[in-house]
């Protein structure tokens, strides 16, 4: 019986060679995994008098603990493992260190930060709270700060900069791959169904260039989640809007640093001993003594302990939504998800339930059984928040539309109400490329459907197509009926179209601005509970060393392609990502915002 539209027919292997080195080190590199994991939950460390909280903005700002991938080769070879924070433990460092008398402020080095726009709104509506506790903030440039980190620090008190030192202020953009050429050049034709105006997640594979409708789109939330960050920089540095404008037009990376302290991006010019010897100064600490720094992770409260008693859950739903059984703590996978849920409305401790969604969505099959599951779950009589993160987008908004009230950041990016099908076709590959012809023999008109290997008949790409269209159908009805409005009137706002949060709350389908902590506090009230009452955080992180050996070595592959191969490595997991696909989907476009 195929329930879905498409078969794939894939294949992966392994290599023979590196089946019998993982198989003489698999011991050896789990018990290194677990050593390393542990270190995640060791307990706070005792804060000397005049400590200063440091925070290196480097690698890459996760969701929450046990997001990050472990490099296994890095490891064998004796290297550092990539940096890595949690946005809930960095949250959890900054409240406690504005509580600790003993710690007098915060320095923060830039040196990059991987994160999304929704993401480093949080986090500096937290540095905001710590300034906001009469505590300084000092952050420093060594080669430069880049753009991210600047509207990370455009609040603290002062900012240094090494004097060879830039600063990267450019606006907002996205560069858009196209690979239809490059798939009219194998012989690949994708046969694309959808509905949406502007589901543009499919217009990669058949055309050349970016339409109308997604240029319109993209323009808009760029810009809205620009503004919010000009915006937010210019008050803090006191410069007018227009002004910051107007110098992000320039090339503000090749500035010198006296043309960036006139322009008042910088504070003061001077080498980081330098600032740390002021620092030492202010505190009373001697010159020959070491500065006290706190690392974020060694007074942040652990972020997974087990609640006792009644207490609010918190859901984690991060990544992209599949079909089936899989590892919940890199994907959203339908059948762990939808236990999870019901585990959680039957559980009498719990009284509530924060779904904390950032994903660009996924299968429509899945989306739809996790939304009946949360359904589920206020029938129980428990409210239920959603607080989205960086992405709740497709099938991120699907999962979402039915909870009693949804939070989302200014940048956060959702919407995007519409579905697809890709159906990939390697029927010109075989005879015009290899020279393989294909005959077909069946009992019926369809019998031989389902198979990449032939194009799909008018009679059967219409039948998709009113497939496709129930779907959209369905999706609609959905946020209708979660939102409490007429399906007409989300269609209007729907056609597959991403929205910045700031337009989404204009138009209904956000209900407020907040955080994770405000979600939480809203349903914490419904549920009758105090508002700083126990929360404990599910599905718990997977720890088994199998698990994480097989993610080590998936990262450790993917990083030497790319040392060797560059973007090209991306295009090409990008078309094998085209054969794979088997199901309808609720998915955005992938966009790089730089």
């Amino acid at each position: 019986m195929m329930k879905k539209f498409l078969l794939v027919v894939c294949g992966s292997f392994v290599g023979v060679t590196l089946a019998l080195i993982v198989f003489t080190i698999s011991s050896i590199v789990g018990t290194i995994a677990l050593m390393s994991m542990g270190d995640k939950g060791s307990k706070s460390v005792s804060v000397s008098k005049n400590s200063i909280l440091h925070l290196d903005l480097t690698g890459t700002l996760e969701e929450r603990d046990g997001g990050a991938e472990m490099d296994m080769m890095t490891m064998m070879q004796g290297g550092e493992l990539p940096k890595t924070y949690s946005l809930a433990m960095l949250q959890s460092a900054l409240k406690e260190a504005a509580a600790n008398d003993n710690i007098k402020g915060l320095l923060i080095d830039c040196n990059g930060l991987m994160s999304a726009p929704a993401s480093r709104e949080v986090l500096r509506r937290e540095l905001q709270a710590f300034k906001n506790s009469g505590k300084f903030i000092y952050a420093y440039g060594q080669e430069g700060i880049s753009q991210g980190d600047y509207y990370l620090v455009s609040l603290a008190d002062s900012i240094f900069l090494n004097p060879q030192g830039a600063i990267d202020v450019h606006g907002l953009g996205a560069v858009l791959p196209y690979y239809k050429r490059a798939l009219d050049k194998l012989g690949v034709k994708v046969q694309v169904l959808r509905v949406g105006t502007f589901k543009s997640a499919v217009e990669p594979y058949m055309l050349d260039s970016i339409s109308p409708a997604n240029r319109l789109q993209t323009e808009h939330y760029l810009g809205a989640i620009w503004g919010e960050m000009r915006d937010s920089i210019a008050k803090s540095r006191h410069i007018g809007s227009d002004e910051l404008n107007e110098i992000a037009n320039g090339l503000v990376a090749t500035y010198s640093a006296d043309s960036l302290m006139t322009l008042h991006f910088v504070d003061k010019l001077c080498h980081r001993e330098d600032l740390i010897n002021s620092l030492k100064a202010q505190l009373g600490v001697k010159k020959k003594d070491d500065l006290s720094l706190v690392e974020p992770e060694e007074i942040a409260k652990p972020q997974d302990e087990t609640a006792s008693g009644d207490h609010i859950a918190v859901l984690y739903a991060v990544g992209e939504i599949l079909d089936g059984d899989g590892n919940a703590n890199q994907d959203i996978y339908s059948e762990p998800m939808v236990a999870q849920i019901q585990k959680l409305r039957d559980d009498e401790n719990v009284k509530g339930m924060v779904l904390r969604v950032n994903s660009p969505g996924g299968s429509a099959f899945a989306s739809e059984e996790i939304w009946h599951a949360l359904e589920e779950f206020k029938a129980a009589g428990k409210p239920l928040a959603v607080s989205m993160g960086d992405y709740a987008a497709s099938g991120g908004y699907y999962i979402s539309s039915g909870a009693d009230r949804i939070f989302a950041e200014r940048t956060t990016i959702t919407g995007s109400i519409g579905i697809f099908g890709m159906i990939p076709s390697l029927e010109d590959v075989v005879t015009d490329k290899v020279g393989v012809t294909l005959s077909s023999v069946k009992t019926n008109t369809n019998a031989d459907f389902g198979t990449i290997m032939k194009s799909l008949t008018p009679a059967q790409t219409a039948s998709l197509q009113n497939m496709v269209n129930r779907g959209y159908e369905l999706f609609t009805s959905r946020c209708a009926q979660g939102r409490h409005v007429s399906q007409d009137s989300i269609k209007t706002i729907a056609e597959g179209r991403v929205w910045d949060g700031i337009t989404a709350k204009q138009i209904g389908l956000v209900d407020e601005f907040g955080g994770l902590a405000a979600a939480t506090k809203w349903v914490a009230k419904k549920a009758g509970l105090k508002e700083d009452c126990a929360t404990q955080n599910y599905p718990s992180i997977e720890t088994d060393w199998r698990t994480m050996l097989r993610t080590a070595m998936q990262a450790s592959y993917e990083a030497r392609m790319r040392k060797e191969f560059g973007v090209l490595y991306d295009y090409h997991c990008e078309l094998t990502r085209i054969l794979q696909r088997s199901h309808m989907l609720c998915l955005m476009p992938e966009v790089e915002i730089n």
